[in-house]
């Protein structure tokens, strides 16, 4: 869920390893804010990262009060309500969110713990909380060496208007992921002075564990719904993975030429290196309803919606893999909201574990078994109806999900209009 990623780096960076300075390194000239860490980390985040700074950055205190105060208002300006409103509508009808849920107020709890500090693309600036209380100190540190790498990024990327992309969620996540993942595992190198997953006992699989045991230690984070805590957590753990992939099979090259045009790339190095791509799916006009909002999934909240229902690890793995693209759009109905959601797949046969994938998460979701056979199995109950129906877009099979109020008509668009072009 990319829109509400970037400000949570400013929380996710606190839960990032607090890790010891393992290498004596050349110092640089700047008389700002936090000097002495600035002029250390500078230098061993450019050797970490292969590329120079092109001007010093700059490094500026805020309150934690200021800071609350921007981060709100960075919310406000960059999620429009009517998108925050669409957004939040899907998710709880794909069941990622309780209904009870009201997300812009959690998110702004959830933005203002613990928060340590953030760098701006659109100021240039790298802010750092001024706040000094105990144990806070060795998280500056950390925060800071992370925030470097954005503030290096910022000079070769235009990482503003990449944070501002707008209608496709899978993709935002993906280049969102790269920057992350490039800011922690290149933060963790320049202060451990090599390869995390050598020098950390237990190697990478320990590092992952950290990261998420310090995380659920934050009690706004540790109350959030599962889907939350999985967007939150994927640029910085999925992310660092790639990007330690990235570089031992190109090594001396940055991760983000291109930037991944998909979380199915971060989650598979190797289809980024093989410049594998999605397809873009376009949807045609609904046949009922109102529309009220249009994204997309990917294949790493594929994962996540079949996992809320099946809580299986493994099999939502498995059944999102072979994902080639997806675009679901949610409209109002006269008895309520409904989604239809088209997913594309690489095979028949990735379709087909999908499909029975999906069929068990409406079964349980509902509570009743499903009726009809071959292409099509339609699910009552609960007060919804559910349909999953297998076609061919184009030559690729797709599986269509259609989640209406009891009552409404299940077909919201015709299956022969979607249309798929290269991504």
């Amino acid at each position: 869920m990319h829109l509400f990623t970037r400000r949570a780096a400013t929380l996710c960076i606190a839960a990032l390893l607090v890790l010891p300075a393992c290498r004596e390194a050349q110092t640089v000239a700047y008389d700002g804010p936090y000097a002495e860490l600035v002029r250390k980390y500078v230098p061993q985040i450019e050797k970490a990262v292969g590329l120079k700074f092109l001007r010093p950055p700059k490094v500026e205190r805020r309150s934690p009060d200021e800071v609350r105060e921007f981060l709100e208002k960075e919310f406000n300006e960059n999620i429009p309500p009517l998108e925050l409103e669409g957004a939040t509508r899907a998710y709880k009808l794909l069941g990622l969110l309780p209904d009870s849920l009201d997300l812009r107020k959690f998110m702004l709890r959830l933005l203002g713990e613990q928060v340590i500090g953030y760098y701006d693309p659109g100021t240039k600036v790298l802010y750092v909380v001024s706040d000094t209380s105990s144990g806070r100190s060795a998280l500056v540190e950390v925060t800071l060496a992370h925030e470097l790498v954005h503030a290096l990024q910022d000079q070769y990327l235009p990482l503003d208007s990449i944070q501002k992309q707008r209608d496709d969620n899978d993709r935002q996540t993906a280049a969102q992921a790269v920057m992350e993942g490039q800011a922690t595992y290149e933060q963790m190198s320049s202060m451990l002075g090599g390869d995390v997953a050598v020098r950390i006992p237990g190697g990478w699989d320990r590092v992952r564990e950290m990261i998420r045991e310090n995380q659920t230690a934050m009690p706004v984070f540790n109350s959030a719904p599962m889907m939350l805590q999985e967007t939150l957590l994927f640029p910085y753990l999925s992310g660092a993975e790639f990007v330690r992939r990235f570089k031992d099979a190109r090594s001396g090259e940055v991760p983000w030429k291109p930037l991944p045009a998909s979380t199915e790339q971060v989650l598979h190095v190797d289809k980024y290196l093989a410049d594998e791509r999605p397809v873009q799916v376009t949807l045609p006009a609904l046949l009922a309803g109102t529309k009220v909002y249009e994204n997309n999934l990917g294949e790493f909240e594929t994962r996540l919606f079949l996992f809320a229902a099946l809580q299986d690890l493994g099999t939502s793995a498995r059944s999102a893999e072979g994902w080639a693209g997806d675009r679901y759009v949610v409209t109002s109905l006269p008895a309520g909201p409904g989604i239809v959601w088209v997913t594309v797949w690489d095979t028949p046969i990735d379709a087909g574990e999908f499909r029975e994938a999906a069929q068990r998460a409406a079964q349980r979701r509902l509570g009743v078994a499903g009726a009809g056979s071959g292409e099509l199995r339609r699910y009552e109950g609960k007060g919804r109806i559910v349909e999953i129906v297998a076609v061919t877009v184009q030559g690729k099979p797709a599986v269509i999900w259609t989640d209406v109020p009891a009552g409404s008509g299940a077909r919201l668009i015709d299956a022969a209009k979607v249309r798929l072009t290269e991504k």
